[in-house]
């Protein structure tokens, strides 16, 4: 029975990824969904083409939503940041998106260790005229956010966007912090994983982690805070 429980939930995990079987609010089917991209979205033509392809791959239900990344560009306009750091880039919508919003000497520090991906987002990159606006790291994740903290980029960084692999969450989110000015906003997405952290499974690291996360936050004195209801679930975080 217990074998039988994990291979579904594998199952759902999976048709969760490939945009089958998400939560209601995810789904972009429903018609108030359909009513609020047919009223808000002004998704330029190059983010289009990246998205569609992306939905080309079988991993493509890592890809940010676009009502996320207008909303986080629009937060990038508003604050005027100049450098920001994207954890987890996958194809990279969002961090053209994030290049898209910034001025022209701007900087998205793209995390990535999935050289496929970064070539898959290359060609748009170039094609929308802000390739050089994106530094592409190939390597872990947290490599990059210390070898960034080394070179004393401490508290120059204005926006980070997280959504990598979950159960380094709390380590991204800590060296984050490190990383922003004051004022500057960390963004974390899969927040609510679903629905699960209501109650993560005991043999569930992914969700226990993003759940310990989202209970840390709140009670976390160092920033300001807000909790959407977006996509799969949106934390903004305000360094104080």
């Amino acid at each position: 029975m217990v074998s039988r429980l994990k291979t579904v939930f594998c199952i759902c995990f999976f048709l969760a990824l490939t945009g089958k079987c998400r939560p209601k609010y995810f789904s972009v089917d429903t018609p108030i969904m359909q009513y609020v991209l047919n009223n808000s979205m002004r998704e330029p033509p190059v983010l289009e083409k990246l998205r569609l392809k992306t939905l080309e791959d079988p991993w493509s239900g890592m890809l940010v939503t676009s009502v996320e990344a207008q909303l986080m560009a629009n937060l990038i306009k508003l604050i005027k940041a100049k450098n920001t750091i994207e954890i987890g880039m996958y194809t990279g919508y969002n961090a053209l998106s994030m290049a898209l919003a910034l001025p022209q000497d701007g900087r998205v520090v793209a995390c990535e260790i999935n050289e496929n991906y970064t070539n898959m987002g290359k060609p748009f990159f170039q094609e929308a005229g802000v390739d050089q606006k994106i530094d592409i790291r190939l390597q872990p994740a947290l490599k990059t956010l210390d070898d960034l903290l080394a070179a004393g980029e401490a508290e120059t960084f204005d926006f980070v966007f997280i959504d990598a692999d979950k159960q380094n969450y709390e380590n991204y989110y800590e060296k984050s912090l490190q990383l922003v000015s004051k004022g500057g906003i960390i963004a974390i997405d899969n927040v609510l994983w679903g629905g699960r952290v209501i109650a993560p499974a005991e043999d569930d690291l992914a969700t226990q982690t993003i759940d310990r996360l989202n209970k840390k936050l709140h009670k976390d004195d160092r920033i300001d805070l807000s909790l959407l209801a977006v996509a799969d679930g949106l934390t903004l975080a305000f360094k104080r």
